[in-house]
């Protein structure tokens, strides 16, 4: 079987994180050639949730797929393109009332990825458990495409690397899109690379690319 490249990048953050995506995304793309390339943009649009206009400048600039996470759902004006036939996924754990597909399958050079887009469950609004979800999704995905990738948008560690483990089967890389690496890229025992948070791509001045200011004010209220 070629060679396949994944380019992920990791939590677009705000008109930041975009700008600085679309213009290294030619650079990225010459320099390492990846044959697809995911984006995980919940957060793109002001740093909360994402809009079609914003969706559609990611796949014009040669996006393949869009994963979300816990605020897919944030911005209303999302929701009828969510049910159209562009590969964006919203996590599968959601509830199945909610628009759109939770995992796709992209096909370049005859190799077919199925990417598949979770939300953890400690300390976020998931409609269903995680782990309940996706040995189901993994079982049909394999089925169909050459290669899995699984974006866990979560925020406990441990409930990620549980996740890991249980996405066994070779070349299933399961990664995750918050916002500092453990740079914990491994490859397990079943056969799926593995990393911890791949870090976001937005302002280091902040928190998870917000203000300070306005994270610590959440902190307290919380």
């Amino acid at each position: 079987m070629a060679v396949v490249k994944i380019l992920f990048v990791g939590d677009v953050v705000g008109g930041l994180g975009r700008r600085t995506l679309l213009t290294l995304l030619p650079r990225l793309r010459a320099d390492h050639e990846p044959t697809f390339v995911i984006v995980n943009g919940e957060n793109a649009a002001g740093g909360l949730g994402i809009t079609p206009k914003i969706a559609d400048e990611l796949f014009a600039a040669g996006t393949d797929v869009i994963t979300l996470g816990n605020h897919a759902f944030h911005r209303r004006e999302i929701y009828p393109y969510l049910d159209t036939d562009h590969p964006i996924v919203r996590p599968a754990n959601y509830l199945t009332t909610q628009p759109r597909a939770c995992w796709v399958i992209t096909e370049r050079d005859g190799v077919r990825l199925a990417v598949v887009n979770l939300s953890g469950n400690v300390f976020l609004r998931a409609g269903r458990v995680a782990f309940l979800e996706i040995d189901q999704i993994l079982e049909e995905a394999a089925r169909k495409a050459d290669h899995v990738l699984v974006d866990m948008h979560a925020e406990a560690t441990s409930e990620k690397v549980a996740m890991g483990g249980t996405s066994t089967g070779a070349s299933r890389p399961s990664s995750d899109a918050y916002p500092r690496p453990t740079a914990d890229a491994r490859v397990l025992p079943g056969g799926t690379a593995y990393i911890t948070d791949v870090g976001m791509t937005g302002p280091r001045g902040g928190v998870i690319g917000v203000r300070r200011n306005r994270r610590s004010r959440r902190c307290a209220r919380t």
